[in-house]
């Protein structure tokens, strides 16, 4: 009973806020883009709530976030607190309870105040998801709640040293020995590395392919478990990654039978890449917002009449993908919810389309600046970069490709 009073109390802090936050609309964007068309009043509450919680915790330390690498855990756990910390985790054990849709509208939203961050919450959603829908009725119990507040995050352990997008070949394995499971192997690139308090671990429990592969939930602190230094990349920097080691036959798990077999991993794939997709969406969303005025500015004082009809040009393309990608996303966002058969290939599609013309659009867009564009005094160059990384996060574009591919392949 009192969980059930605490996930209602998460989704009734989603609609709450519609009441408590100011009225100020931050999108000001021209109607034909407006990301609120063809969403019901209540998805544009939530839609509402995440764009001021963007615009005024987020946006104005975004650059700060990404230059000092900071992991902003405060400003999270105040997103926790409008019910983000869990968006689609069901309502008796924390979280929200929305839709897949819902949550796609959401990242989106959050993703203009800073797309590095929003990157890591989509990665703490799915993790808290994969354990609610997976684990046993103890493990979501025990879990869920604290993710769901973010008073513990979360992260996904896959990807390894020689096997990134190549899932099925990983290689850490998992032996039970009575009531647990003893793990080796190592992880990398793992988002909240080191930070995280729970990790999600996909590992070879069976034999060869992805038959064999399930995933364990490891608690940080665990003896044997261990983290590499931080990374020092190139783009999304305030989504801390490190590696993860665990010393031969020391990594001990308790925590049995969740997601075993390759099924849950797939879905839970396929879930967080159109999430990864909407954070493209709302990158664009805030090149609009933020940028266009001094594109603008080009186009009514350039020197020629032919450059002023370019600009104009180029907008209207990179408009039209902006458009023909938000479509896309929420098609297989509702083909998700839906279970429907043709889901992974449309995710696929859309994580494909989406992040490679996202990434068109805001190459373009420094392009657009000139020099201006290299310059940090400009967020177009960090839209660039944080927006490049997303055609390989959450399985790489070739991958897409592949599950495209085998799809329509099928009798």
């Amino acid at each position: 009973v009192a969980m059930l009073r605490t996930g209602s109390r998460r989704l009734g802090c989603l609609r709450a806020a519609l009441q408590s936050l100011a009225q100020t609309d931050h999108r000001s964007i021209t109607f034909c883009i407006d990301p609120s068309l063809g969403l019901n009043e209540e998805q544009k509450g939530f839609q509402k709530v995440a764009f001021d919680f963007a615009a005024r915790e987020m946006a104005p330390n975004m650059a700060e976030w990404d230059q000092k690498e900071l992991f902003p855990v405060d400003v999270m756990r105040k997103a926790a607190q409008l019910g983000f910390g869990g968006i689609y985790v069901r309502t008796d054990v924390g979280g929200s309870g929305l839709s897949r849709l819902d949550t796609s509208v959401i990242f989106e939203a959050l993703a203009t105040g800073c797309t590095s961050t929003t990157a890591y919450i989509s990665i703490h959603n799915m993790c808290a998801w994969m354990i609610d829908s997976f684990g046993n009725e103890e493990q979501r119990h025990k879990f869920c709640p604290p993710l769901c507040t973010m008073e513990k995050f979360a992260s996904y352990c896959l990807t390894e040293p020689g096997s990134g997008s190549d899932a099925a070949s990983l290689l850490t394995s998992a032996k039970r020995q009575g009531d647990h499971y003893i793990l080796n192997g190592s992880k990398a690139f793992i988002s909240g590395g080191g930070e995280s308090d729970i990790y999600v671990v996909m590992c070879r429990t069976g034999g060869s392919g992805p038959k064999g592969i399930s995933c364990i939930v490891v608690e940080k602190g665990t003896p044997g478990l261990s983290f590499g230094k931080k990374e020092k990349k190139v783009s999304i920097s305030s989504a801390i990654m490190r590696s993860s080691y665990g010393e031969p036959d020391k990594v001990v798990a308790d925590n049995l039978g969740l997601m075993e077999g390759f099924l849950g991993q797939i879905r839970a794939f396929g879930g967080n890449s159109i999430y990864i997709k909407s954070l493209q969406l709302g990158t664009i969303h805030a090149f609009y917002n933020k940028d266009f005025t001094s594109v603008r500015m080009q186009q009514q004082f350039g020197k020629k009449a032919q450059r002023s009809q370019y600009l104009q040009f180029q907008l209207a393309d990179m408009a039209t993908k902006l458009v023909a990608s938000r479509l896309m996303i929420r098609t297989a966002a509702v083909a998700l919810q839906e279970e429907r058969e043709d889901a992974v290939a449309l995710c696929s599609m859309a994580k494909l389309f989406v992040t490679e013309e996202c990434f068109t659009i805001c190459n373009q867009a420094l392009q657009m600046h000139g020099g201006y564009g290299y310059l940090k005094d400009y967020a177009v160059q960090q839209y660039m970069r944080d927006s490049r990384v997303h055609q390989i996060l959450e399985g790489s574009n070739e991958v897409m490709r592949m599950l495209i591919s085998r799809s329509l392949l099928q009798d």
